[in-house]
């Protein structure tokens, strides 16, 4: 009935012009996808363009490639759609599910690359609670996945899938106000600023104007972020651990009588001014290897989502560290200073002398272990690092210039107590070696018998192999991928195993007639 009406109306019609969006593929999205894959990460496509245009767009980004086994899941025409029974559609959708399942369990060869292609229709079915499940089992398998036809409720429902059903982390970026439900179902959600309006931008964590800076976003940002994280947290438990078991040490040690080792003002700076900017540059600057290194050795990037580095070996490791560090300030303060003489009459350490001692060889010791933890050093890293050890004396010395009313105990304590005794200096420098000697210790031995990725690449940088050597930086640059059976690389790793074949084939058929015996004469 509707053609019929169209028909009658658009008769004698004058094209006065028309008006359309152009939505071309982004400069960028075939090499930004490849180095994506070499960093392990898997890659869906949520569109609702129709089947066709979605593979022609999966064969230009290099999601879909010759050679790759398509598997299209797809329902009736809608006229035996609406004549069959919903159960039996389903029922019909559950066995091309099964059927691509066993198919690609079946399948022998290691260098197949399976891609899974469904429409919005038959993904309305493949969604409800009795066939998900079954639907994510095909889908984790295939090497991409391409849902075309698909609402914007569908794209938040399939990301959600895929978020509690496989418990990883996922990412959407999308560019309009039909990705926005994607976009804010996702644990990140990414927008691109572009013709299609700024919904997607302001519902997404971060923002970028073209598809193929999400490279840069993860595989350098990405891992530098989580390195910074994880170690700035490990950190935290160490400094603070380190700190606050000596308060409860002196307390044991004392019978428990109250009286605290350190000056209240102290205690008060030690978070907010002595350790924190350390920190604050551990968490902001940090960088294991450059951004181009990290671009050249995308396998970098699976490094946090193997989380190496905030598993709880680590955490463990550095509460450990800072537990080790407790003891070490307290036991070989209270061993020298004990029945020491501490200045030049003869009298021993007061407890004003004794803590501020051992205050001092913490501030020094906790700081050089951050020292030991950075990889990268720029001036303003030192600024904060030596600067706080700095600040440390400075404090000391104005808040015991102070009148005893304010400075108490700490009156002139560095001027008159600390500074001219030798034996303070020689214990801050004892304390802090035998602090720092088990992780120096251990990053040694870890770097020279059990190095890590970002090891070697700095090993290689350091000693300039990349320039000299060449033929080993690309041989380290080819181990440092993810097998991935999409993208540029693995179409170029195809053809490289089809000519291979083709050669062996060759040579195969032309040695085999040589090998035949003569005939008898």
């Amino acid at each position: 009935m509707l053609e019929l009406v169209a028909d009658m109306m658009e008769n004698d019609l004058i094209l006065i012009g028309a008006t359309a969006v152009e939505d071309k593929l982004q400069k960028g999205v075939p090499q930004c996808i490849d180095k994506l894959a070499q960093a392990g990460l898997k890659i869906w496509v949520l569109t609702g363009d129709k089947m066709e245009t979605a593979i022609n767009i999966g064969f230009s980004c290099s999601l879909l490639r010759q050679g790759m086994k398509q598997i299209c899941i797809t329902v009736m025409n809608s006229d035996a759609v609406a004549q069959e029974s919903k159960q039996a559609v389903k029922e019909n959708i559950s066995m091309q599910i099964t059927n691509a399942s066993q198919m690609v369990k079946l399948e022998k060869d290691p260098h197949a690359a399976f891609a899974l292609i469904i429409d919005g229709k038959t993904l309305s079915y493949a969604l409800e609670d009795d066939m998900k499940h079954q639907f994510l089992a095909l889908a984790v398998v295939c090497a991409s996945v391409i849902c075309c036809r698909v609402s914007p409720k569908q794209k938040a429902l399939v990301t959600r899938l895929v978020k509690e059903g496989t418990g990883k982390t996922t990412l959407a970026i999308g560019d309009g106000a039909n990705d926005v439900g994607m976009i804010q179902e996702a644990d990140i959600g990414v927008g691109i600023s572009g013709v299609e309006g700024m919904q997607a931008v302001m519902a997404s964590d971060f923002s970028i104007s073209q598809f193929r800076f999400l490279e840069r976003l993860l595989v350098v940002h990405g891992h530098w972020c989580y390195k910074r994280i994880a170690q700035m947290i490990c950190y935290f438990f160490y400094k603070n651990i380190a700190f606050g078991l000596t308060l409860f040490y002196f307390e044991a040690f004392t019978a428990f009588s109250g009286q605290s080792v350190y000056n209240d003002w102290y205690m008060l700076l030690f978070n907010v001014i002595l350790t924190s900017l350390p920190v604050i540059s551990l968490g902001v600057f940090e960088q294991d290897v450059s951004s181009e290194v990290c671009l050249q050795f995308p396998a970098l990037y699976q490094q946090g989502p193997k989380n190496l580095f905030f598993d709880w070996y680590r955490i463990l490791g550095w509460m450990g560290n800072g537990l080790y560090t407790s003891l070490v300030i307290f036991i070989l303060n209270i061993m020298i200073f004990y029945n020491q003489a501490f200045r030049a009459e003869g009298q021993t350490a007061d407890m004003a002398a004794m803590g501020a001692t051992m205050f001092s060889c913490i501030i020094t010791a906790v700081n050089c272990q951050i020292a030991l933890t950075m990889s990268h050093f720029t001036w303003i890293q030192h600024l904060f690092v030596w600067g706080s050890v700095t600040t440390w004396y400075l404090f000391l010395l104005l808040f015991g210039m102070l009148p005893p009313y304010y400075s108490e105990d700490a009156h002139k304590i560095l001027v008159e107590a600390l500074g001219p005794a030798p034996i303070y200096w020689c214990t801050i420098l004892l304390v802090t070696v035998a602090c720092n000697l088990p992780y120096l210790a251990h990053i040694s031995f870890q770097r020279c018998f059990n190095p890590m990725d970002h090891h070697i690449i700095q090993e290689i940088k350091y000693y300039k192999k990349d320039v000299e050597d060449q033929h080993m930086w690309r041989r380290e640059r080819s181990k440092a991928r993810q097998e991935t059976k999409i993208g540029f690389t693995a179409r170029v790793d195809a053809k490289i195993r089809q000519l291979k074949g083709k050669l062996q084939r060759r040579s195969s058929t032309l040695i085999l007639p040589n090998c035949m015996p003569s005939p008898c004469q």
